[in-house]
């Protein structure tokens, strides 16, 4: 056997159309163990992989956890004889009963499965999907961690000054909580995007669907003074830039258009000086819009509007937040309703 032969597979970059299925398959077991003859799915490991990174364009970390996931998946097969192409239902089921894993890792391993039967079905080399019936575990609904109204009057206190940096956070921060944006209709606004006359602004959400939300009083006057005070300074800073990049209503020192990194170091920087950092993420002022305008006396039809959610059923998990936070409200304040136990 030659050095070249014994040679460590290559290391090569993750993504790019030009990489050939064997190399794909030979990197991504790079640094772990190499499929061994005795495992049936090696043969078709290695071509699932390549679909994965060049058509699908995952990333390395997750074509890590597939490869990893088959591999388990393969050895089991491989101690009851069985072969991955031929396997029914009930012996994909067994195999998942047998894993003592947290839900979150189960459902990718489920969702892994799923995956790679339904690429075997449509390549020819299974008649029946195993795991067509395969369900994950049902995912324990997490509340949104969201502020109290003193502790976002706190986080919007914290950009000080006139200069135009101070004035633009303070827009940014401002606009945000009082239009329940996320981070990408925030950094994505045009300047006439927004009516400082009439008080109101029109979001991009997802899939590019528009929708038009009010703006409050407070978050008019911060962007107007960003608008005439800040802005100017910002678009001078970067006099080179793109006729788009200048019509973008929030724009970073150099001039250009800000990032979701620059927005969430923005945002991290003054929820620090504010004693909140562990509360806050860009998507926190969303949920606590939410909340507040449900307590508030907000339906949950306009609050569904204003969030642009397709389906109410999103919008309803605000309901719980603000029953939760009756539920504290009462136990702590009625001299009758002590916790018991």
């Amino acid at each position: 056997m030659t050095s070249a032969e014994t040679a460590a597979p290559p290391t090569i970059a993750v993504t790019g159309t030009d990489t050939l299925t064997p190399i794909v398959g030979r990197r991504i077991l790079a640094g772990g163990e190499r499929l061994g003859a005795r495992t049936g799915i090696e043969s078709l490991l290695l071509d699932f992989l390549a679909y994965l990174e060049l058509e699908r364009g995952l990333s390395r970390n997750t074509l890590e956890a597939y490869r990893s996931d088959l591999l388990q998946f393969g050895e089991f097969l491989d101690r009851r004889g069985l072969a991955p192409a031929r396997v029914v239902h009930g012996e994909v089921a067994s195999f998942l009963s047998e894993l003592d894993v947290a839900p979150s890792t189960l459902s990718r391993k489920v969702a892994c499965l799923r995956s790679f039967y339904r690429y075997l079905r449509r390549e020819g080399a299974i008649e029946h999907d195993p795991t067509a019936d395969l369900r994950g575990p049902r995912k324990p609904q997490r509340l949104p961690r969201v502020l109290t109204r003193e502790q976002v009057a706190r986080l919007l206190e914290q950009p000080r000054g006139t200069g135009p940096l101070a004035l633009r956070d303070r827009a940014l921060l401002e606009l945000m909580y009082a239009c329940g944006l996320r981070a990408s209709e925030a950094i994505g606004l045009e300047l006439a995007d927004v009516d400082l006359v009439e008080g109101l602004l029109c979001a991009r959400g997802k899939g590019s669907k528009e929708r038009i939300v009010p703006i409050g009083r407070q978050a008019v006057t911060a962007v107007r003074a960003y608008v005439h005070g800040g802005r100017p300074s910002l678009i001078a800073a970067g006099s080179r830039s793109m006729p788009a990049v200048q019509a973008r209503l929030f724009l970073n020192s150099r001039g250009g258009g800000l990032t979701r990194q620059g927005l969430y170091k923005i945002i991290q920087g003054h929820a620090r000086h504010a004693g909140l950092q562990e509360r806050m993420s860009p998507h926190t002022l969303r949920h606590s819009f939410a909340t507040h305008l449900l307590a508030g006396g907000c339906d949950l039809r306009s609050l569904q509007e204003m969030l642009g959610h397709a389906d109410l059923a999103t919008t309803q998990v605000y309901t719980h937040l603000s029953s939760e936070r009756l539920k504290q409200a009462y136990f702590s304040a009625h001299p009758r309703a002590a916790r018991t136990g």
